[in-house]
C-alpha cells in the first residue's frame, strides 16, 4: 500500500492548550507517541479526495482533514506533525479506521446511523443526493427506464445498498453490477458495460464534467433522498472527537470554511483545470451557519 508523507502547514487556529501527556487517550496518545497522524484518501473521489495530474493527493475533504491535523498539532503542543497519507476504498476505509491504519478518513463518506454503530463522524462537510449518470443518447430519466437493464454503482457505498433495495422493491429487474471505486464505474458506463452509474449527486457531476466528452452524460432531475458527508474518526474516543469537532466549528464559523468551498466547486481544479460550478446549496449553508454532525437525512431538509 503506497504511502507519502507531507508536512503540516502552519494556521494560526487555536482550538486547546497543549495537552499534557499523562493525561491523553486514544487517537491523541497514539498521534503523540508517533508524531504522525494518518489519513485515508481516495484516488478517484474529485473534488474530495483524489490524485491530481503530478499524483499529489488534493481535494476539498483532504484540505479540512490538513486544517484538523494542524489544530491536534497546536492542542498536543508539538513542533511537527508528520502527516501519513494512505490509500483507501468505499470496501477498506472503515477496517482501515477501526484497526488504527488511519486516524482520519478524509474523502466522500456518508453519515448515516447504520455507519455510527461502528465508526464517529465529525460535523457534515457537503450534503448530496444519490441520482444516476447516463449517456445522453439512451435517453434514460427515471428508474422505469432502468427495467432490465444493467447499471452499475460503487462497492461499499450507500447508493449501492440504496439501489439494491429499490431495485427489490419496485421489481426492476436491474442487472447491478459493483465496481471498486467511481472510476472504474464511470468508465463501465464510458465503454458500455453498463447503462447508468448510480450514486452521490456531486460525485457524478465531477465524473462527468471531467470525461472526454460531458456533453454526452446527463444526470438525471430525480434525487433519491438527501445524504450528510462527514470525515470519519474511531468511535467512543470522545477527546480526540473533541478537538476535531471544535477544528471543523472554528473553520466553518470563522468563514475559513468559504474561501475553500469556493476553491473545489466554483474555480478551476486540477487535473483538467474544470469548473464544477456548484454553488453551496442551502442544506450545506445552514450546516456552516449551525455545525451538526447529525447522521439523520431529515435534519438537512
Amino acid at each position: 500500500m503506497l504511502k507519502k508523507v507531507i508536512a503540516v502547514s502552519a494556521a494560526t487556529l487555536m482550538i486547546a492548550a497543549p495537552a499534557a501527556a499523562q493525561d491523553l487517550t486514544g487517537t491523541l496518545a497514539k498521534i503523540k507517541e508517533t508524531g504522525t497522524i494518518a489519513l485515508g484518501h481516495r484516488d478517484s473521489s474529485l473534488p474530495f479526495s483524489y490524485y491530481d495530474d503530478k499524483q499529489q493527493v488534493v481535494g476539498y475533504a483532504i484540505d479540512l482533514c490538513l486544517n484538523i491535523a494542524d489544530a491536534v498539532k497546536k492542542h498536543l503542543g508539538m513542533d511537527e506533525l508528520k502527516i501519513e497519507m494512505v490509500p483507501e476504498t468505499p470496501a477498506t476505509r472503515i477496517p482501515l479506521l477501526a484497526n488504527g491504519t488511519i486516524d482520519l478518513e478524509c474523502g466522500s463518506t456518508t453519515n448515516n446511523e447504520e455507519r455510527q454503530t461502528q465508526v464517529g463522524f465529525t460535523m457534515t462537510h457537503y450534503v448530496v443526493s444519490p441520482r444516476y449518470v447516463s449517456k445522453a443518447v439512451n435517453n434514460l430519466k427515471t428508474l422505469e427506464d432502468l427495467k432490465g437493464k444493467t447499471i452499475v454503482s460503487t462497492a461499499g457505498t450507500t447508493p449501492l445498498k440504496l439501489i439494491t433495495e429499490l431495485n427489490a422493491e419496485q421489481n426492476l429487474g436491474i442487472n447491478i453490477l459493483s465496481a471498486k471505486d467511481h472510476a472504474e464505474a464511470f468508465l463501465m458506463v464510458e465503454t458500455d458495460r453498463a447503462v447508468a452509474f448510480f450514486m452521490d449527486d456531486i460525485l457524478l457531476y465531477s465524473l462527468a464534467a471531467n470525461s472526454k466528452d460531458p456533453s454526452a452524460y446527463v444526470i438525471t432531475e430525480d434525487a433519491y433522498g438527501i445524504e450528510p458527508y462527514g470525515i470519519m474518526l474511531r468511535r467512543d474516543d470522545p477527546d480526540f472527537k473533541a478537538v476535531v469537532d471544535a477544528a471543523m466549528t472554528e473553520y466553518y464559523t470563522s468563514g475559513a470554511i468559504k474561501a475553500t468551498y469556493d476553491k473545489w466547486f466554483l474555480q478551476p481544479i486540477p487535473p483538467r483545470g474544470v469548473n464544477l460550478n456548484v454553488p453551496m446549496s442551502a442544506a450545506f449553508a445552514a450546516v456552516v451557519a449551525k455545525p451538526t454532525d447529525s447522521p439523520n437525512p431529515d435534519d438537512y431538509r
